[in-house]
């Protein structure tokens, strides 16, 4: 009998599949189970079709007879409701339960206004869509319990990281958005992207029930709430407070939460605006950014970011923050009708978020008290939002004046959240020099 042989081109397959297996994101990704698993793998179901129609929003809506200044005003009109929101969070969340929490107002704050958005006509549809949205701070507060709660703290960051991959996907299928606004027009384009989008996440929600369960916090929140009067949840939340206060960390994180969640809502509202109707750039191009930028991102992720996971997590925010603010710069001198400017915003933007984001969701999850988590994100989100309201005024009336200023103050912004990394302690290792380790809330860092 002849000795069977390996052909060369089998054994090198093999050898670059085991290296992939072998990646520190893969192993992370693989070793998912329960909750975890059921959350992060359904992820791209809402987070493809969001980065598809995200871009064009701001453009649609000026297309649809929506000022810069009335853009502004449905921006702070949603922070505003999203303190409403965050505060019934906790509430909702303790009493109905993660799973279900997550199931309903998903539900509420994605499908009906993505379903609102689609038909919209004029600034009222968009008001009655930004009501609904602005419940996504409950889902965000009852979906970050279910999914942190029974993961290993080890697990966070490679989480977190392949929820933001989730959005990065949407780059297979964005030259799909770009023809469609070229060949059909902006506002056709986004309703089909919108009725994708509808299909997509509803999907996603049901999946995400089939396959997840309770928590063990999450049915002891529960059996203490049951039947408890909101009189009592509320008398609850003042040691939750006294001792969210005490804890350097934890009012640290508010701050640079609401730095962080400033400058993105600014971005989100006023870029588009600033390139299509300042720099001169057509309407298609707007997909391309994107596109760029998840290409960016994801190469990034597997490469740089992998070895940059084990440094301390003062290293590689501090150089995403230096990149955020070049990226608002290279925007501010950007010449009319200059792709390749704009192509450098996109990669500087992109390294920034890859190198910041993932880890302001791990500290956050890592300074709360598990046992009080969803109070905590309750107070933490209504704070933030609360604090992070007013830019969406100021930003619009700043870009009424002239478009740049929007993004002067995203650089300022930027530079004070990098100084507030230096100097601020916010986990034991800034101390104590070793691995990473929950600061204890009241703890002075």
């Amino acid at each position: 009998m002849t000795k069977r042989t390996n052909h060369p081109a089998t054994s090198g397959l093999r050898r670059v599949l085991h290296a992939i297996r072998q990646h520190p994101l893969i192993d992370n990704l693989v070793s998912l189970r329960g909750n975890p698993r059921a959350c992060v793998y359904t992820e791209p179901l809402w987070g493809i079709p969001h980065a598809l129609y995200f871009p064009y929003m701001s453009v649609y809506m000026l297309a649809l007879g929506v000022g810069d200044v009335s853009i502004g005003l449905l921006l702070t009109i949603g922070m505003v409701l999203q303190v409403v929101s965050a505060f019934l969070g906790s509430f909702i969340t303790d009493r109905l339960g993660r799973r279900r929490t997550t199931f309903l107002f998903d539900f509420v704050s994605w499908s009906a206004p993505v379903f609102v958005w689609m038909i919209a006509q004029n600034f009222a549809f968009f008001l009655v869509a930004t009501i609904l949205n602005s419940t996504w701070q409950i889902t965000s507060i009852s979906w970050s319990c279910l999914m942190t709660e029974d993961a290993r703290e080890d697990q966070l960051v490679g989480m977190y990281t392949w929820c933001t991959i989730a959005g990065l996907l949407a780059v297979f299928v964005a030259p799909i958005s770009a023809w469609l606004v070229e060949t059909r027009g902006l506002v056709p384009a986004m309703r089909m992207m919108l009725l994708f989008a509808l299909i997509s996440m509803s999907t996603k929600f049901i999946v995400l029930h089939i396959f997840s369960e309770e928590t063990e916090v999450g049915r002891q929140r529960m059996a203490e709430t049951k039947g408890q009067p909101l009189r009592a949840q509320l008398v609850e939340y003042i040691p939750v407070i006294r001792q969210m206060a005490a804890s350097r960390p934890l009012r640290s994180m508010l701050l640079l939460m609401v730095l962080i969640n400033a400058t993105m809502s600014i971005t989100s509202s006023f870029y588009s605006l600033y390139v299509t109707q300042d720099l001169g750039i057509a309407d298609q191009w707007l997909a391309y950014f994107p596109m760029l930028r998840s290409i960016i991102m994801l190469v990034f992720i597997f490469t740089v970011q992998t070895m940059l996971n084990r440094l301390h997590y003062r290293i590689p925010m501090s150089v995403g923050f230096v990149l955020f603010s070049l990226s608002q710069v290279l925007l501010l001198v950007s010449p009319p009708r200059q792709l390749v400017t704009l192509f450098l915003y996109v990669a500087f933007e992109a390294f920034g978020h890859a190198l910041v984001i993932p880890h302001r969701d791990s500290l956050l999850a890592r300074v709360v008290d598990p046992h009080e988590r969803s109070r905590m994100y309750s107070v933490i989100y209504i704070t933030v939002i609360f604090l992070t309201s007013p830019f969406g005024y100021i930003a619009g009336q700043l870009s009424n004046l002239d478009r740049r200023l929007p993004f002067a103050l995203n650089t300022i912004l930027y530079l004070l959240a990098l100084l507030l990394i230096q100097r601020v302690r916010l986990l034991e290792s800034d101390v104590s020099g070793s691995e990473p380790k929950l600061s204890e809330p009241g703890t002075e860092a």
